[in-house]
């Protein structure tokens, strides 16, 4: 038998040929960030998932004029326009040295908030040693550890 003959008697399975290249769908998409809530209903008919760039629950207007500069040079990188939420070094009991409301470190030392309590004594500012012991400037630190450990164990 030759070879041509041979291949003769191969069955040759054909695939059908497409004319067309088949398309698969991407699991990734585009995600849609939204930044008005009027946009909300058109995206919720065509979209499953979508970012908001707002809070939906807020009804509060915020305007602001984005052609004022501000007249600090190194205040152009951030600008705040509002917050929600409490801070817990603002608004709940903290140290004096973590305090935002007097920064320990451009303040008087001995000044407070209504939130600041003794680092040694863990007592609300003022304690009794405040300015004789000068626990006004106690922070986490050093000989101010050894005093608020030696603190704990005598209570």
């Amino acid at each position: 038998m030759t070879t041509a003959r041979k291949l003769s008697r191969k069955r040759v399975r054909k695939t059908p040929v497409r004319s067309e290249p088949q398309e698969f769908e991407s699991p990734i998409r585009a995600i849609a960030c939204l930044k008005k809530i009027d946009d909300i209903k058109r995206f919720e008919e065509t979209d499953d998932c979508f970012i908001l760039g707002f809070d939906p629950t807020d009804t509060t207007p915020i305007s602001f004029d984005l052609s004022s500069k501000p007249n600090n040079k190194d205040s152009d990188d951030l600008c705040v326009l509002g917050e929600k939420g409490k801070i817990a070094l603002r608004d709940y009991p903290h140290s004096r040295h973590l305090c935002l409301k007097f920064p320990f470190k451009t303040t008087s030392r001995e000044s407070y908030c209504d939130k600041c309590y003794c680092y040694v004594c863990d007592s609300a500012a003022p304690c009794k040693y405040w300015t004789l012991s000068r626990h006004c400037n106690a922070e986490n630190i050093g000989s101010w550890n050894n005093q608020r450990k030696l603190r704990q164990r005598v209570r």
